[in-house]
């Protein structure tokens, strides 16, 4: 049975981090590994987490939950302690304020992986992404969609994945760290990096055909636009070259242009 390691990373969460954890908790999927990675949170986060974690134990449910709760250097430091510690298949990172699109979520997406049928695991599931406000409701899918064939190239026209909705093959992402000089775009990075990798070892990106992750507007990356943008310029430079980039880059200035 395929083994799903969702990692949640926490600092300061508590007023978003409860409906993560009851999407989490609402997976019919029974093979499920929680890894909660909090950054040593004061606000009451690591209370709620443990209490979710003694929730499912009252309550039998087949989810492993495991706390982590300890300073450490930022976001994609607490990321790489996440894949230091995965054990599952395959390993998503569903952040505080995230949600799983639906409660069989997990379910379609071990489905599509054991679908595979060449005899290897696909290196990557990928699926569709929603927005939502602080409230839950559905603002529906995000600009970028994704493609019915993914490849690393892909994302020289922007994060076409949403990193919520990128179950990556752990033994290959394990090997794979967050580049921790970048602070608000190296998970675009790793998941080229992920690629890259699929590619090298002829393992299938293989979509699941539907809605996997619903993303909280206004995360770090939202209020850090501009810094962003400057960080991901440099990752599709690093990737694709200078001269792609910036005729990239060109086109996304003339389809804002075009969009407002």
């Amino acid at each position: 049975m395929i083994t799903i390691t969702v990692v949640t990373v926490t600092w300061q969460a508590a007023q978003v981090l409860q409906p993560t954890l009851d999407s989490v908790a609402r997976q019919t999927y029974e093979a499920v590994e929680h890894l909660i990675i909090d950054g040593a949170s004061t606000d009451g986060t690591l209370a709620i987490a443990e209490r979710y974690r003694d929730d499912c134990a009252h309550a039998g449910s087949p989810h492993q939950v495991v706390i982590c709760s300890e300073s450490d250097k930022g976001l994609y430091d607490a990321m790489n302690k996440g894949l230091a510690k995965a054990t599952g298949h395959y390993v998503v990172f569903l952040n505080a304020g995230d949600r799983f699109a639906g409660d069989d979520t997990l379910e379609r997406v071990a489905a599509t992986a054991m679908a595979a049928g060449d005899g290897q695991l696909p290196a990557v599931i990928y699926g569709d992404t929603h927005l939502i406000d602080s409230e839950g409701h559905d603002l529906g899918p995000r600009r970028l969609r994704p493609p019915r064939q993914l490849s690393w190239r892909s994302f020289r026209h922007g994060m076409l994945v949403c990193h919520q909705a990128f179950f990556a093959r752990t033994d290959i992402a394990r090997h794979i760290r967050y580049d921790t000089r970048y602070r608000y775009s190296a998970d675009v990075d790793w998941c080229i990096r992920v690629m890259k990798e699929a590619q090298r070892t002829n393992a299938a990106l293989t979509p699941v055909g539907d809605v996997t992750a619903l993303f909280l507007e206004g995360g770090q990356t939202t209020a850090h636009h501009r810094d962003s943008l400057k960080e991901r310029f440099q990752v599709m430079r690093r990737h694709y070259g200078l001269c792609t980039t910036v005729l990239m880059h060109g086109w996304f200035v003339i389809r804002q242009l075009f969009n407002h």
